[in-house]
């Protein structure tokens, strides 16, 4: 299921118009997006938890030229576990 999918699925179970549907889904998205930039965690009840880590900085190699390592710097990246 894509986004559009969702979007038409719930304008249809909720009877709403379509652009209504889709504004609800973005507000959600936006919504777990800004949490987890704030470094917090999103929980939903029986679906799962969205959370977001730190991967720390390593040494890579560069992809154009193999003898010449590189640092690659720590990034924040968004996690999901499954719920039961």
């Amino acid at each position: 299921m894509n986004k559009a999918e969702l979007v038409e699925q719930l304008a249809a179970k909720l009877n709403l118009s379509k652009k209504q549907a889709e504004d609800a889904v973005n507000y959600i998205f936006d919504s777990i997006i800004a949490t987890l930039k704030a470094g917090g965690e999103v929980t939903i009840t029986g679906f799962g938890t969205f959370e977001s880590r730190e991967r720390k900085g390593r040494m890579g190699v560069n992809p154009r030229n193999p003898t010449q390592n590189i640092q690659i710097p720590s990034v924040r990246v968004p996690k999901f576990r499954a719920g039961k």
